[in-house]
């Protein structure tokens, strides 16, 4: 694995990863029914429904952390849909970034999830002075670290700022652990940073070890595993977790599984559809991917529900990426031509037009092939997807 790509963005890659909803001890019953009531809206892309019972639940008990924090996260994950970087494609190969042309972070959804944070982390931390020896309080006070080196990193494109933050939630969730060995929910975020940490390079890994964070990628991996295996609320936070990292390790079989696990319990969250289908490309399995992407596309046109900013372009490219793998060449010619025409991110234009190209080296159009590579080029150039601009540029010579 390229260990330069994972360098960068210590904490961007946990963009799904930190999500949880357990309880302080103190939270009345209303208030942890309707934040269970939230998650199942959340995962199913249902943000704004979301939202509002959050709020809900704040209402019911103004002191319960995980209810602020609950807010937060929706707000951050309603940001993320708006901005269009809401796949594991933005966390694969380092194209996620702050600025996205005319997708400008909402001020008054920034203020609310600053506002929220702030809120569910004084509560947090209250517990804690209150009594340090309370696992279920440190775990709220890491969560809440966690959210927002999470947010920074992947709205704010800062990896730097977000080191702290990111620290100061590992520390939190080791202290669990040493508090209460069983609670394996805490792996997860700790996992997920061992994980992290294994991915730099070198000399960042010893600037991470001497911040304080652990190492090692396949105890990060195992700790995740565990943390999806316990069965705490935070359950499906880790399945979508081993999803992305299972991506990663190009273990694609055990990231399949964790997807249709996920797909089941959350029918109306087409994006999981889209995740199932871009694994199998990146498996080498395209007649696996294209029925499943026909499938979504046949759910997106049934959604009256607001789209992610630039879905249907990536949609249509993975499917022409897909059809041309399988050579039809035809069918994935207008999938790749109605990409271009939708409003997408850079990244996603950039590999259509790489795809295309290629269709029209095959065909013998060198003239347009190479217009179509170097608009690939440019345009990944401006969404920092050097991969893709390293392989249209090789091509045009």
């Amino acid at each position: 694995m390229d260990r330069s790509r994972g360098a960068r963005p210590l904490a961007t890659a946990l963009v799904a990863l930190l999500w949880s909803f357990p309880a302080l001890a103190h939270a009345n019953a209303e208030s942890t029914a309707l934040r269970a009531r939230a998650a199942v809206e959340l995962y199913s892309l249902d943000y704004e429904r979301a939202i509002a019972i959050y709020r809900e639940a704040i209402a019911a008990d103004p002191k319960d952390s995980a209810a602020h924090r609950g807010l937060a996260i929706g707000l951050w994950m309603s940001i993320s849909f708006y901005r269009g970087n809401l796949t594991i494609d933005d966390y694969m190969r380092g194209v996620a970034r702050q600025a996205i042309a005319g997708r400008s972070t909402p001020p008054a959804a920034a203020a609310e999830f600053d506002a929220a944070l702030n809120r569910a982390l004084a509560l947090a931390s209250q517990e804690v002075a209150a009594n340090p020896r309370n696992a279920e309080a440190h775990y709220q006070v890491g969560t809440a670290h966690g959210l927002r080196a999470s947010y920074i990193a992947t709205v704010e494109g800062s990896s730097r700022t977000a080191f702290n933050a990111a620290r100061d939630a590992y520390n939190s969730q080791e202290i669990v652990l040493q508090l209460d060995p069983r609670r394996k929910d805490a792996g997860l975020i700790v996992g997920t940073y061992r994980y992290i940490v294994s991915a730099l390079s070198l000399p960042m890994r010893w600037v991470a070890y001497m911040a304080g964070f652990g190492g090692g990628k396949e105890r990060g991996i195992r700790m995740v595993e565990e943390a999806a295996a316990f069965g705490a609320e935070n359950q499906d936070d880790a399945r979508f977790a081993l999803a992305l990292l299972y991506n990663r390790e190009r273990r694609y079989d055990q990231a399949l599984r964790q997807l249709e696990v996920l797909r089941s319990r959350y029918p109306r969250n087409h994006l999981l559809w889209l995740e199932t289908a871009s694994t199998s490309l990146r498996a080498g399995r395209p007649a696996d991917a294209e029925p499943v992407l026909s499938d979504g596309l046949s759910r997106l046109a049934t959604d009256v529900r607001p789209r992610m900013f630039g879905e249907e372009a990536l949609w249509r490219y993975k499917r022409g990426a897909a059809l041309a793998a399988l050579k039809r060449p035809e069918e994935a010619e207008r999938d790749l031509r109605r990409s271009l025409s939708l409003e997408g991110r850079d990244w996603v234009h950039a590999r259509a037009h790489l795809e295309l190209g290629k269709l029209l080296l095959q065909r013998g159009n060198r003239t347009e092939a190479n217009q179509q590579l170097e608009l690939a080029a440019s345009r990944a150039d401006a969404d920092r997807d050097r991969g893709t601009a390293d392989e249209a540029r090789s091509l045009v010579k």
